[in-house]
């Protein structure tokens, strides 16, 4: 018999909060269920966007020029629509299944919102938003942007022939997906039919957490798992296991611990008050450039 990851807690979805007047989120990290930045890094922000409709609207909704430093903003798409500019000339529009991963490093300004004919037409808009820190090597590093469609990830099918790993990036069964990432990470959806299971193994020291997007699961042989719920797991083994008690979509986040000091402030994330001060100087003085 397999010996599978302790099921450290199972945590219910918060009531949602407005992010800009587009985003319609639940907070997992870090939260009041006791998720800190600090247990959780490198991942050290989910906002999950639950299943929303929206109706139509001739002004597109989202969140209008802000900065970051210091980590990347990952953005992955399960119904709608979504637009990003920043100010290091990277500008792209994601859809059902895509990814946006944008790595703000030494400092960038961007803008996320839907995309134009999803807001006149409007609909239903289900997303997730992962801030990933970044070692503090290259958190002053030039910005980047990857545009990650459904199409170029790595993709594992299951033995029931119509089961999927979708990977983004790290690896499943030597499957590898295709963001590149600055620590080892692990991230990808897992779409299960009724009764698919699969199985799962990273270093027992890696950080490792589930979040079920749509259906219901059971994880190791045990804890059934409802929609929009998180689950994070334990550090005492390396395996763990899901299977899908009705059609189901899971992300999967698994990484190396970043054990470094952090020190956050809104939409900065460095490893010393001298460096967020330092942030906040940069911005004002123009240092990210520019964005309208």
């Amino acid at each position: 018999m397999t010996d599978y990851r302790n099921i450290e807690r199972i945590i219910a979805p918060r009531s949602p909060h407005m992010v800009g007047d587009g985003f319609r989120v639940h907070n997992f990290i870090p939260s009041i269920s006791g998720l800190s930045m600090e247990e959780m890094n490198p991942f050290i922000m989910l906002d999950y966007g639950s299943k929303f409709y929206f109706p139509p609207s001739q002004r597109p909704r989202g969140v209008d020029v802000h900065p970051h430093r210091g980590f990347e903003t990952v953005t992955i798409a399960y119904k709608g629509r979504v637009a990003h500019h920043d100010s290091a000339g990277n500008s792209g529009v994601i859809g059902e299944g895509d990814v946006q991963w944008m790595t703000a490093a030494s400092g960038v300004l961007h803008k996320e919102y839907h995309e134009e004919n999803f807001s006149k037409e409007g609909g239903y808009f289900q997303m997730v938003q992962l801030w990933v820190n970044l070692p503090a090597k290259v958190k002053m590093s030039t910005p980047k942007y990857q545009e990650i469609t459904k199409d170029n990830m790595g993709r594992y099918k299951l033995p029931d022939g119509e089961s999927v790993v979708e990977v983004i990036a790290g690896e499943y069964e030597s499957v590898k997906g295709p963001a590149e990432t600055f620590t080892p990470i692990h991230l990808m959806n897992a779409k299960l039919k009724q009764n698919a299971v699969a199985q799962f193994k990273f270093p027992a020291a890696y950080i490792c957490s589930l979040l079920v997007i749509e259906g219901a699961v059971i994880v190791n042989g045990k804890e059934k798992v409802m929609e929009n719920h998180f689950v994070k797991l334990g550090n005492n083994q390396d395996a763990f296991s899901i299977e899908a008690t009705e059609d189901a979509v899971v992300l999967v986040l698994s990484a190396a611990p970043l054990r470094e000091p952090i020190a956050a402030h809104g939409p900065f994330v460095m490893n010393s008050r001298a460096e967020i001060m330092q942030a906040f100087t940069d911005y004002q003085a123009g240092k990210f450039g520019v964005l309208y």
